[in-house]
C-alpha cells in the first residue's frame, strides 16, 4: 500500500486544462465596461457645456439665427448704404447734422452686427437684446427718414453726389423698417392668449362641494293607531 501524505504537508494545485483562459484575460474583458460612456450632449440646446465648448456652440448658434432669419443681411445693407452716402458728402459742404446722424447710425449698426457675430449677447443675459434691437430698428428709421426730409429742405438746387447720398439714406431706412418686421420672429408664441385664464402651477381645480345630490332620507317608521 502506498503510504500516507503527511497532515501538514502542502497540496500542489492542479495544473488548469489546456482549453481555460489565464485569469488575466478575464480582467481585460471587464475593464472596458468599467470606464465611463461620455456624456451626449444635445445640438440644439448648450446643455452642461463649459469653457471654449460652450462659446463655439453659442457662436454657430448665433450666427446661425443671425443669418437665417434675414437680420445680418438687412443690417449689412444698411450700413453698407450709410457708408456710401458718408463718402459721397466728403467731398461737399453739408450741414453737420446730416453727418452727425449718419456717423451715429453707422456706430449702432456696427455695434449690432459685432455683437450678433460674436456671440457677446448670450453672455448679457440681463439686457432684453430683441427688444433693445427693435427699439434700435424704429428710432433708426425716424431719424434716417427726418435726415432725408431735413437735406431736401435745406438745399433747393442738389448735387449729383448730395443726391444720391440722400437716395441712400432713404433706402438704409426702408432696410431698417424691414428688420422691424423681422424682428417680429423673435415674439412668436410669447404672447397670451385672449380671453384664457391659467391656473397657477402645482394647483389644481379642486372638486366644488355641495353641490352634489343629496344622499335621500330612510323611511320614517309608521306610526301605530290610537
Amino acid at each position: 500500500m502506498a503510504p500516507k501524505a503527511a497532515k501538514g504537508a502542502k497540496t500542489e494545485p492542479a495544473p488548469p486544462p489546456a482549453g481555460a483562459k489565464p485569469q488575466e484575460d478575464k480582467k481585460d474583458d471587464k475593464e472596458p465596461l468599467d470606464k465611463p460612456q461620455k456624456l451626449v450632449q444635445p445640438k440644439h440646446e448648450v446643455g452642461t457645456r463649459k469653457g471654449c465648448r460652450r462659446y463655439r456652440w453659442e457662436l454657430k448658434d448665433s450666427n446661425k439665427e443671425f443669418w437665417l432669419l434675414g437680420h445680418a443681411e438687412v443690417k449689412i445693407l444698411s450700413l453698407g448704404c450709410l457708408i456710401a452716402a458718408m463718402i459721397l458728402l466728403s467731398s461737399l459742404s453739408v450741414h453737420p447734422i446730416l453727418t452727425l446722424i449718419i456717423t451715429m447710425e453707422i456706430s449702432i449698426f456696427s455695434f449690432f452686427i459685432i455683437l450678433y457675430s460674436f456671440a457677446v449677447h448670450r453672455y448679457i443675459p440681463f439686457i432684453l437684446w430683441p427688444i433693445s434691437d427693435l427699439f434700435n430698428d424704429l428710432f433708426a428709421c425716424a431719424f434716417l427718414v427726418g435726415a432725408v426730409v431735413f437735406a431736401v429742405r435745406s438745399r433747393r438746387s442738389m448735387h449729383l453726389h448730395y443726391l444720391l447720398a440722400v437716395i441712400l439714406i432713404g433706402v438704409a431706412g426702408v432696410f431698417a423698417l424691414i428688420d422691424v418686421c423681422l424682428q417680429r420672429n423673435n415674439f412668436r408664441g410669447k404672447r397670451a392668449k385672449k380671453h384664457k385664464l391659467i391656473s397657477p402651477p402645482g394647483k389644481e381645480k379642486e372638486p366644488q362641494q355641495g353641490k352634489g345630490p343629496e344622499p335621500a332620507k330612510p323611511p320614517e317608521p309608521a306610526k301605530g293607531k290610537k
